[in-house]
């Protein structure tokens, strides 16, 4: 900068050198997030525990309106850190005097698994701990909460031999009881479109889900 005696005065645009290596050592001391952790991971193909059976306690709005137990069977196709993805195929059916209905889904069901370590924060007391600790008892630092989507198509859908589409999500939490073996629980909703007695319609689902992953 040049000032009204025609001097050259310099400014300074960077800190001194001191308060760069300030800065750096304290960038390098922060403990990485969950998050980041699980960018840093990586690519399993078919994991630890990939296949899962459970059974859906249900309560739908249509084909037929009632509370009824369902099966379904997946498997874990790929694992990326804190991040997983299923394939699920599901069967209902329910035959009674009057009608007779039977139902299939096929979905993929992405999961991010330990999602509430994400609360990492105060650093004396996380929230992530209490969360836990409330919620898991004594199996605080066993469990593995996680949330998850569901997509994929149904049939009978659109019509009796036209498949339709399904969506959702889940919350649940697994408990790893051996390192080949552990218990699932969740609770999902889903929108799905099926033909029932030749109507077809919306219908709303809400599942609990209770099974083995091995």
């Amino acid at each position: 900068m040049i000032t009204a005696g025609g001097s050259l005065r310099h400014i300074h645009r960077f800190p001194p050198r001191s308060a760069m290596c300030l800065l750096a050592m304290v960038l390098f001391s922060m403990r990485p997030s969950p998050l980041a952790m699980a960018l840093d991971s990586s690519l399993e193909l078919f994991p630890v525990r990939p296949f899962n059976f459970d059974i859906s306690f249900n309560q739908r709005t249509f084909a037929p309106r009632a509370r009824v137990i369902a099966a379904q069977a997946g498997i874990t196709a790929l694992r990326y850190g804190l991040l997983e993805v299923r394939t699920v195929y599901q069967f209902y059916s329910q035959h009674t005097k009057t009608f007779t209905t039977d139902q299939h889904s096929l979905y993929v069901n992405p999961r991010w698994n330990n999602f509430i370590d994400i609360l990492d924060f105060p650093k004396d007391k996380p929230i992530h701990r209490l969360i836990r600790h409330v919620l898991f008892g004594p199996l605080e630092d066993r469990a593995v909460p996680y949330v998850g989507a569901l997509l994929g198509g149904t049939l009978p859908g659109r019509g009796e031999f036209a498949p339709g589409y399904l969506y959702g999500g889940q919350i649940g939490v697994r408990f790893p009881v051996a390192r080949g073996f552990s218990v699932d629980m969740g609770l999902q909703y889903s929108r799905f479109e099926i033909d029932f007695q030749s109507r077809s319609n919306l219908a709303e689902q809400w599942l609990f889900t209770i099974g083995v992953r091995f």
